[in-house]
């Protein structure tokens, strides 16, 4: 199987400009998840930026990179842009976050495997919620799955609901998963999505997959326990400062 892993990466950020270029321990973040997508079982692993600083520090290290358009409202939108440009027929099309500089290669290989099945047409990550912190927290999607484990539904509130528990018994009573924001497609299925407009479920949640379930596509599951973090915010860079000294 062909399998590209494409890392979305502008250098515009409301509340971090220039994240991707920022220094995490004598590398930058960018580096960081080029260099721990290329441990995975993919074939290539390409940088698609908007921006020529992104684009020169990436093939300054040696990496791949190509530009894109500035206009792009998402990163999917982003990966089909990069994905078009290297003019290849892969079997598989791994989008990458571009701020999780400690992504897991398993996690990478745990999504590739899904589309040994000639079904699977988008795959994605869930991880078992640990914390009462982690149940409520809106910045955290919940998701719902059938009995093979596709997902029916994706949520900024908990899901399901127990009303016959009081919230504090929540996590006790049942066992949650949340979402961890690592998407693969078949390439047919990329191009299919980019062109979706936005749907009510996805506005409502301002969650993208939304968009896709409405539209009858399967999002297929695959389950991990390793914890990413995400570089959104100063505060975030001092945590990852903090998890690399040790």
């Amino acid at each position: 199987m062909l399998a590209i892993g494409i890392i979305p990466a502008r250098y515009a950020s409301t509340r971090l400009p220039g994240k991707p270029l920022i220094n995490l321990g004598g590398q930058t973040m960018i580096e960081r998840v080029v260099r721990q997508a290329q441990q995975a079982n993919l074939q290539r692993v390409v940088v698609a930026t908007d921006d020529e600083r992104i684009l020169a520090h990436v093939r300054g290290f040696g990496g791949e990179a190509v530009l894109t358009s500035p206009d792009h409202p998402s990163g999917t939108d982003r990966v089909r842009d990069a994905y078009e440009q290297l003019d290849v027929a892969a079997d598989c099309v791994v989008n990458i976050q571009g701020d999780e500089p400690f992504i897991h290669p398993d996690q990478i290989n745990a999504l590739l495997a899904l589309f040994a099945d000639p079904t699977t047409q988008v795959g994605t990550l869930v991880k078992p919620v640990v914390s009462e912190e982690e149940l409520f927290s809106p910045h955290l999607p919940k998701v719902v799955l059938d009995s093979r484990g596709r997902a029916l539904y994706f949520s900024r509130h908990p899901l399901p609901y127990q009303r016959q528990h009081a919230q504090s018994e929540w996590l006790a009573q049942h066992r949650y998963l949340r979402h961890i924001g690592l998407y693969a497609y078949r390439p047919e299925v990329l191009r299919a999505l980019t062109q979706l407009p936005p749907s009510p479920l996805e506005l409502a949640e301002s969650l993208e997959q939304l968009r896709w379930l409405e539209a009858g596509y399967a999002i297929q599951t695959a389950e991990t326990t390793l914890e990413t973090i995400g570089i959104d915010t100063p505060e975030d860079v001092e945590r990852a400062l903090r998890l690399l000294k040790k």
